[in-house]
């Protein structure tokens, strides 16, 4: 299939490791050019010098004026975003009863308002121009809830929800906007999660991640690299009658329909 993507400017933060950094390599792989961001100048500009077309940028997009810099850079490197990418990094695990104001007010800065201020900075380009893609990186706790990952729950609803109100707004300028729920994929944000539970429960890390991958019907943890295909076909020029969409990455492991 051809995704249209060659020649396409995409931004990626989080783009370091993990999800971030295979979604980014997937889209780099169809030819786009691809801006990665993180906060580890050395590492994202290593891992940027490997893709054909790319530059990696250092920016911790917590700070106020992180996003409107990151844009800049962005566009100095390749022109305006074709195709955004909103993903961060997960707050810390904990129940929801323990969860203070400030705990809170971090996460849904982190989880919505820091991806609400660069949508805010590339959507009216991409409804001037006619086309765009925004393609956020959710979580399966926005559909089923996941226990001790309460700052996670609530950041990421508030996202989808924004996302999904978007969506309707701006479909008929032709830009697209949907949302990929990862379950348990093969990363060290996921690792750290078995570590934290392994020390909850007694038990080990292997034997957390082996409990984990009992409850997927797919057997066994995803792929970045899988997830990444996904996001690239929801940026891709085929995929523009899907907007509004959540799809789900997870093996199985959400059984709702």
């Amino acid at each position: 299939m051809d995704t249209g993507l060659k020649g396409k400017n995409v931004l990626v933060p989080g783009a370091s490791s993990g999800i971030g950094l295979a979604i980014a390599q997937a889209l780099a792989a169809e030819g786009a050019n691809v801006v990665l961001a993180a906060r580890r100048e050395d590492v994202v500009q290593g891992e940027a010098a490997r893709l054909p077309s790319a530059v990696g940028v250092a920016m911790d997009l917590t700070d106020g004026g992180a996003p409107a810099a990151l844009v800049e850079a962005a566009e100095k490197a390749f022109g305006p975003i074709d195709v955004l990418i909103l993903n961060s990094g997960g707050p810390p695990p904990g129940g929801a009863a323990d969860v203070s104001d400030e705990q809170a007010l971090a996460a849904v800065h982190q989880l919505l308002l820091q991806h609400m201020s660069l949508t805010n900075l590339v959507l009216p380009g991409m409804r001037e121009r006619g086309w765009g893609r925004i393609v956020a990186v959710g979580s399966s706790g926005v559909q089923q809830p996941l226990p001790n990952l309460a700052l996670s729950n609530i950041g990421r609803a508030g996202l989808a929800g924004y996302l999904k109100t978007l969506a309707a707004e701006v479909a008929a300028d032709g830009v697209t906007v949907n949302m990929v729920l990862p379950g348990r994929i093969d990363t060290d944000r996921v690792a750290s999660l078995d570590a934290a539970a392994a020390k909850r429960t007694g038990s080990t890390p292997d034997e957390a991640r082996a409990a984990s991958e009992k409850t997927i019907p797919a057997g066994r943890y995803g792929k970045p690299e899988e997830f990444g295909a996904v996001v690239a076909f929801l940026a891709s020029v085929p995929a523009a009658y899907v907007t509004g969409e959540q799809i789900r990455c997870d093996g199985g492991l959400v059984r709702a329909y």
